[in-house]
């Protein structure tokens, strides 16, 4: 059995009795339409199940209707509520969002950043993973806008487009004052990987709060770990419970290390906040649903996220020729739960 021949616009507007062009503007720009024919033809296009060709419309307008996302790992929730945070402003805009997760691995994020050129997506929002900005550099080649998502642009960014970030020196700051003002003097921080720079600067926050109350550097031992997963923070504090002097606190550079912290705390017996105390960084969903409420500096995710979309639409919208590269960053706020408390 022979297959049916795809519908076309023109099969469309034969059956309808007008031209190719009026269903192009029932389609495209309908308020040129008058409404009765505007109901006709859409009748005319359900009944032959005519699907428009997104391919040959990006053709002509030489951009598609689709905004790429690239996070560094969609299994943090943070990143999920920055996707939904874009995805909101880019569906009120008419747009979708291609959703890719670099896993934190450079050579990753330049393949996605290279299917993205291929499709010619109509802008990407990105959290870069190389810290040597090699991969956005080539992208840039390519001519397509982005805008850097949790991260400010950097020297080798610069008037590259525009970012959104959070203060995440003010966040590591806020965390460790936290501890410090409630006595702590023996600290540990579950850092992450070294080269992300939000790593970074949540680590220059924590040193800037030791330095503010006159405290050494030293007071603050580093337990650093190849992922930032659940699971790389019960290896963290499989190695806290090792060290021949616990800590009295741990600061974690985001939730899901803080969750596994805890988890290998409370399977060893260690009391969380009688023992030792936790703060985390992101105040995603489950940090307040834990066992112990977990502290944490929250980030406004999908804040963060609707602006970048924004952003984006700004610089490819209609009035792009008007659009001024922006540099915006937010501030985080400290969440305090049972999972922190004062010594003494």
């Amino acid at each position: 059995m022979r297959e049916r021949a795809s519908v076309g616009i023109k099969d469309v507007a034969h059956e309808a009795g007008v031209s190719v062009g009026t269903v192009s503007n029932v389609l495209n720009q309908p308020h040129r339409v008058s409404e009765p024919t505007r109901r006709h033809v859409q009748q005319v296009i359900a009944r032959l199940g005519y699907v428009r060709s997104e391919y040959a419309r990006q053709l002509r307008a030489g951009h598609s209707r689709i905004m790429a996302l690239l996070v560094l790992d969609m299994g943090n929730p943070f990143f999920v509520d920055v996707a939904r945070g874009a995805e909101r402003a880019a569906r009120d805009a008419g747009l979708g969002v291609m959703v890719c997760n670099s896993a934190q691995n450079p050579s990753e994020e330049a393949e996605y950043l290279s299917l993205f050129a291929e499709q010619r997506v109509r802008g990407a929002l990105i959290t870069p993973a190389d810290p040597s900005g090699a991969t956005l550099r080539d992208f840039r080649r390519h001519g397509i806008p982005y805008v850097l998502v949790d991260r400010v642009a950097g020297a080798n960014e610069d008037g590259a487009g525009c970012s959104v970030s959070v203060d995440d020196v003010s966040g590591g700051a806020l965390a460790v004052r936290h501890l410090v003002a409630g006595g702590h003097r023996s600290l540990a921080f579950v850092s992450g990987q070294a080269h992300l720079k939000q790593v970074q600067d949540r680590r220059e926050g924590a040193l800037k709060a030791l330095a503010e109350a006159g405290l050494p550097e030293d007071l603050l031992r580093e337990l650093p770990t190849e992922r930032l997963d659940v699971a790389a923070g019960r290896d963290a504090g499989a190695r806290l419970l090792g060290l021949a002097q616990r800590p009295t606190a741990v600061f974690c550079a985001n939730d899901l290390l803080a969750l596994g912290v805890l988890q290998a705390l409370y399977a060893a017996g260690v009391k969380v906040p009688e023992d030792i105390s936790i703060v985390g960084y992101d105040d995603i969903e489950f940090a307040a649903a834990a066992t112990v409420p977990l502290t944490s500096v929250r980030q406004p995710a999908l804040t963060l996220g609707a602006i970048a979309a924004e952003l984006l639409l700004q610089e490819t919208g209609e009035r792009a020729a008007d659009h001024r590269h922006q540099h915006v960053v937010l501030r985080p706020e400290l969440v305090v739960r049972g999972s922190s408390r004062g010594i003494g």
